[in-house]
């Protein structure tokens, strides 16, 4: 075992501290890797204060990591010491259920999350807010050179949750995609959409960001606080993917698609919501939702990002400003992703 340094929650709703943590030992198929960079994701606050359910305290978030490795075990080939390596929302699946044979390991029935997990050994799962982490190579990303190990981290979720949605439902030429949001997920699926060659809306509550909106891709932008939206957008869009976490009034949001057209949910609220069933059969749309994706298309989203010059767009912290930075987040003050310094931890 090693003791690296970390940043963890001890208990529901504390401010996260600084700790030490002990890493497993480099197994035959296992990388060492020394994490740069890790983003902050608002579901690491979700799980941090128990938002979505009882969780595993003290715990260490963070699944949005990109590093160096720096240590492969005796059975790996595919990765070397010295390459750019990121970890994403899952370390572990099983290669044998349903999930794993259909090529969807993020569904795997025994899978292991990053964090807020406990692991095959028994012992809890702690992310990427620290200086180190041991990784199946199977469940470890190589990140493109041509991305900075900074941008790069958040495209480990946010990056690869709005591309496999857009690629699913076919953004492409001749699409129009609305992304509902511009924050750390909206962000980004702006710059795929736009990459993928769809007409991209950007539907936000105000038109507070509309010029980085149009900056990162967007051909159109409107508030969704002004009812004369819905009415100028209704039956237009083939596809709407929402990054919000909260309730949303689905019916009005359908009313925008085109017969046919999907609504595709990828905020996750601690909330419920209600849908008047007549606003989906109607037009026979689609309310489905979409989570992250398989170690392959993670890969391939990466590999897709770096044939499009795409990043996120971050603001670099100190690891001693953790705790202010999920109250910004909370309070949508961010432009779009904080990104931790793991050098300062």
């Amino acid at each position: 075992m090693t003791t690296v340094a970390a940043y963890a929650a001890p208990a529901a709703k504390a401010p996260l501290e600084r700790t030490t943590i002990e890493r497993r030992p480099v197994g035959p198929n296992d990388v060492l890797i020394e994490i740069k960079y890790a983003g902050i994701c608002h579901s690491d606050i979700h799980q941090a204060t128990e938002g979505w359910g009882q969780a595993i305290f003290p715990m260490v978030p963070g699944h949005e990591i990109a590093g160096v490795i720096t240590e492969v075990g005796s059975d790996v080939t595919k990765f070397q010491v010295g390459d750019r390596a990121g970890v994403g929302c899952f370390v572990d699946s099983c290669g044998k259920c349903g999930a794993c044979l259909s090529g969807q390991n993020q569904f795997c029935e025994d899978g292991v999350s990053t964090y807020n997990a406990i692991g095959r050994d028994g012992k809890p799962a702690y992310g990427g807010y620290s200086t180190h982490i041991v990784v199946d190579a199977d469940h470890t990303l190589r990140i493109p050179d041509s991305i900075p190990l900074d941008v790069a981290a958040p495209l480990l979720c946010a990056g690869i949750t709005l591309y496999s949605p857009l690629k699913r439902w076919q953004a492409g030429p001749g699409k129009k995609v609305a992304i509902l949001g511009l924050g750390g997920l909206g962000h980004m699926g702006v710059k795929i959409a736009h990459a993928m060659g769809a007409e991209v809306t950007v539907l936000s509550q105000t038109l507070r960001k509309k010029d980085d909106g149009l900056k990162l891709g967007a051909d159109h932008y409107y508030a969704t606080g002004d009812e004369d939206t819905f009415k100028q957008l209704a039956g237009s869009l083939d596809l709407i993917v929402s990054t919000v976490s909260a309730p949303l009034d689905l019916g009005a949001y359908l009313s925008l698609l085109k017969a046919g057209g999907a609504f595709v949910n990828v905020g996750a609220p601690e909330e419920p919501n209600s849908l008047n069933m007549f606003g989906l059969i109607g037009g026979n749309k689609i309310l489905a939702g979409s989570m992250i994706g398989s170690i392959d298309e993670t890969q391939e989203m990466l590999d897709f990002c770096a044939e499009h010059n795409l990043g996120a767009e971050i603001e670099l912290i100190r690891a001693d400003q953790i705790n202010e930075a999920y109250a910004r987040v909370l309070a949508s003050d961010v432009r779009y992703r904080f990104v931790i310094d793991t050098a300062t931890i």
